[in-house]
């Protein structure tokens, strides 16, 4: 399985629509461990009026490890099969590790200040 977090200078970018790259780790379920790492560059505009669920859902991403994030964007990786855990901080490797372990749940914040509607 793959997981996606919305990365600048290696740790979580707290507003995923504006986020440098997108750090993908290839996951094995049953060891709980880290099998793989990639990146994917973000695509220019607002991240929930691109393209980049169907991408993400295409390349096998399951999970997106966030920041912050407006409904609008939850909506649409939800709608590609993607779930969303917001309120991730950090380095991106030690978030995947937490998430893995069972230690992250999504904290339910939205961004307000800029809510993208599809």
């Amino acid at each position: 399985m793959k997981i996606a977090l919305p990365t600048r200078q290696d740790v979580i970018d707290n507003h995923f629509g504006h986020c440098e790259y997108y750090t993908i780790f290839t996951v094995d379920n049953a060891a709980r461990k880290i099998v793989e790492q990639e990146t994917l560059t973000a695509p220019s505009g607002c991240g929930c009026k691109s393209n980049i669920a169907s991408v993400l859902a295409d390349m096998g991403v399951k999970v997106m490890l966030a920041g912050n994030m407006g409904e609008g964007a939850v909506r649409v990786l939800n709608n590609s099969g993607i779930e969303v855990l917001r309120g991730c901080s950090g380095d991106v490797k030690e978030v995947a590790i937490n998430w893995l372990s069972g230690s992250l749940a999504d904290s339910g914040d939205s961004c307000h200040d800029h809510e993208c509607h599809s």
